[in-house]
């Protein structure tokens, strides 16, 4: 596909910061000529992400054809059309898709945005509709309407969320539940109803809460990760506190912050390695060296599963007779982060990691991370443009 245009581009931004989930695809005037246009692997990959066809399971011939609805979207009408999904018998099969009545909307190597909703596959001109004074315009357009219903439809469960955070607020200061860090996540995950569980799944209906005090600067949780051990040469979390443990009164902990920027006071720092996508934590000490891996992959899954959608709530801290208490006053609302940025923020010390390693005093080995954290100035180079709720009327 050739490169979008300035134009395009901000057309794009308009309909991704109004939650619309697309792909994008360029017919050809061969193609236009041919009817017929090459389904390429990102268009294949997102159909079927989004449940619509899985072209790795159709078989080749015009009798293993699917047809779909589809609308075309104009200034102020719709096109009914119909698309085509199938593998000729010709060659290996390759993929083609094919939209009825295109050619009428579309010249060659036009940028046609695809967007599944509703059962249908919608397809929107980039490059010729006017999509930003569409949206915004104050007359009735289908444009207009099907990002609402996007909208609205991606939307409920935060707005639901969104409701009773305001309504926890309205209660005033609320008392927290213990004396702890935690405190701050725990006391509001209790008010809502949320049980408390170690569960890697999001905290409400698909959305994670994170919880954190305003008068503090402190990192974020972003999601705890162990090693991959066979890939390690330590194998286990205690053998890395047997290795760089130290003793704090009657407890053997291992309690650090581990960086790419620079050892820390144990000597542990992290590197990135691009070629065999590896997240490496390695040892100042030379009969150490790398010690434990993680694989880049299952970061990055880690991180779409964990912050697909995330709440970051915010609380003042307020002390009431030697008691604290929560104010819950802000919602910073982020979705689908980019998962290249995260590489490069493990490099730039953005992101850390946290070793919680401590053994009992019965002599087991307690491990409550290793946790991922990242600076709260990195959330927005993170995550796309968030949105900021005040809880507080």
């Amino acid at each position: 596909m050739r490169l979008l245009t300035k134009s395009e581009e901000d057309k794009l931004k308009v309909l991704t910061e109004n939650s619309v989930s697309l792909t994008l695809i360029e017919p050809t005037a061969t193609g236009l000529k041919k009817s017929i246009m090459d389904a390429t692997g990102i268009v294949r990959n997102f159909l079927k992400a989004k449940g619509v066809h899985d072209y790795g399971l159709q078989k080749q011939g015009q009798e293993s054809k699917i047809i779909l609805e589809a609308l075309i979207y104009s200034d102020y009408i719709t096109y009914k059309s119909k698309v085509s999904l199938y593998r000729p018998n010709t060659k290996k099969g390759d993929p083609r898709i094919w939209f009825s009545g295109l050619t009428k909307f579309s010249k060659a190597n036009d940028i046609l945005a695809l967007v599944c909703f509703d059962g249908k596959i919608h397809v929107i001109n980039l490059t010729e509709l006017a999509v930003k004074d569409l949206v915004n315009s104050s007359l009735i357009n289908p444009l207009k309407d099907l990002i609402q219903e996007i909208n609205f439809t991606e939307n409920v469960i935060s707005n639901e969320l969104l409701g009773m955070l305001r309504k926890i607020t309205q209660r005033g200061a609320i008392p927290s539940m213990l004396q702890a860090d935690t405190s701050v996540g725990r006391t509001l995950e209790t008010v809502l109803g949320i049980p408390i569980n170690s569960s890697k799944q999001p905290d409400y209906k698909g959305i994670e809460l994170k919880s954190f005090r305003t008068n503090k600067g402190n990192r974020k949780n972003l999601f705890a990760q162990v090693p991959n051990w066979k890939l390690s040469k330590l194998k286990s979390s205690a053998e890395i506190l047997d290795n760089f443990g130290y003793w704090r009164e009657e407890d053997f902990k291992l309690y650090c912050t581990v960086s790419a920027l620079k050892p820390n006071p144990q000597g542990l720092s992290l590197k990135v390695d691009s070629d065999i996508q590896h997240l490496i934590e390695y040892s100042a000490r030379k009969d150490m060296g790398d010690f434990v891996i993680w694989t880049l992959e299952k970061l990055h899954k880690r991180l779409l599963e964990k912050h697909k959608e995330t709440f970051w709530v915010s609380a003042e801290s307020i002390r009431i007779d030697g008691k604290e208490y929560f104010l819950y006053k802000e919602v910073e609302h982020t979705k689908k982060p980019i998962v290249s940025q995260f590489d490069l923020l493990l490099e730039q010390g953005i992101i850390t990691v946290d070793h919680l390693i401590k053994r009992n005093s019965k002599g087991k080995v307690i491990e409550k991370g290793p946790l991922f954290k990242i600076r709260p100035t990195g959330l927005n180079l993170l995550f796309p443009p968030s949105k900021k709720y005040s809880l507080i009327d």
